[in-house]
């Protein structure tokens, strides 16, 4: 099994409860990690052999680009849909960041890390 890590994906998107935010939109990040089984391509060096990262993240971006009141169904479309893409995926983790969000105080970030 090898572990294919996408890291620090940045996206603009409109996520949220909060009008304001399906509004005005807001910075997020993705951290995406995928078991997968690449065998056949440390033996080949072929991309048709292994999971396509480039692919990976044009699904994640894809994904971004739908609105969604809640991270948590953000993740959950992430990996349900790399799953349907690459069924060499054996386990899928994506945690989604969304930068400075509305609480009304100074806060980073607040994430969401899903498994499936």
């Amino acid at each position: 099994m090898a572990l294919i890590e996408i890291e620090g994906m940045e996206f603009y998107a409109f996520h949220g409860h909060f009008d304001v935010e399906k509004v005005a939109g807001n910075r997020f990040l993705v951290n995406l990690k995928i078991e997968a089984d690449c065998s056949q391509a440390e033996q080949t060096d072929r991309l048709e052999d292994t999971l396509d990262y480039q692919k990976a993240f044009q699904s994640v971006k894809e994904e971004m680009a739908i609105p969604s009141d809640l991270l948590e169904h953000v993740c959950q479309r992430i990996i349900s849909r790399i799953k349907s893409e690459f069924p060499e995926a054996q386990k899928v983790s994506v945690k989604v960041s969304k930068m400075n969000p509305p609480m009304g105080g100074q806060i980073e970030k607040v994430s969401v890390t899903m498994e499936g």
